[in-house]
């Protein structure tokens, strides 16, 4: 457990920025959902024709999947963040793009996890009208895989090497 420990601090040393920018994406995933808890237990805020502020419990995923599977979604998500910090190196090697691709969806399940343990939903409040209701850590989720899939789709093939 100490040589664990130790290996997280000097990771985290190194990676400063990461850290920083991971606590402001949670920093802002929170403010936002308890603004919205306290503000928006009714109803909803019109700020423009196409943006509404409403107050939405989300048991389930993304779309309305898996309602009432908040115990399977909090196992998924364990299993995936776990997964990005173990694979962290060698996923960071592809690239900066990468990297801060990850950042993003680290901050955004993370944010989304809380919720779903501390409250047994996920707090909902951005409706486009068009769009199933979301929140910040959303659209940290899908501004990382954009980031991701840009970087796997534009990425230069590596060059190859002659068959002696």
């Amino acid at each position: 457990m100490r040589k664990f420990l130790a290996n997280i601090w000097a990771w985290a040393r190194v990676n400063k920025a990461v850290i920083i920018t991971l606590l402001v994406l949670l920093g802002v995933d929170r403010i936002t959902k308890r603004l919205t808890l306290l503000f928006l237990d009714d109803g909803y805020i019109a700020l423009a024709p196409y943006l509404h502020l409403r107050f939405v419990q989300n048991t389930g995923a993304a779309f309305g999947m898996m309602q009432g599977g908040n115990i399977a979604l909090i196992v998924i998500s364990l299993l995936i963040i776990a997964y990005l910090i173990k694979s962290w190196k060698e996923l960071c090697a592809m690239g900066p793009v990468v990297k801060w691709g990850l950042v993003f969806i680290l901050g955004g399940a993370l944010g989304n996890l809380y919720d779903r343990i501390t409250l047994g939903f996920v707090v909902d409040f951005i409706d486009l009208r068009v769009w199933p209701v979301f929140n910040a850590a959303d659209s940290f989720i899908t501004i990382g895989g954009v980031m991701l899939a840009g970087a796997v789709l534009f990425a230069k093939p590596a060059p190859k090497q002659e068959e002696k």
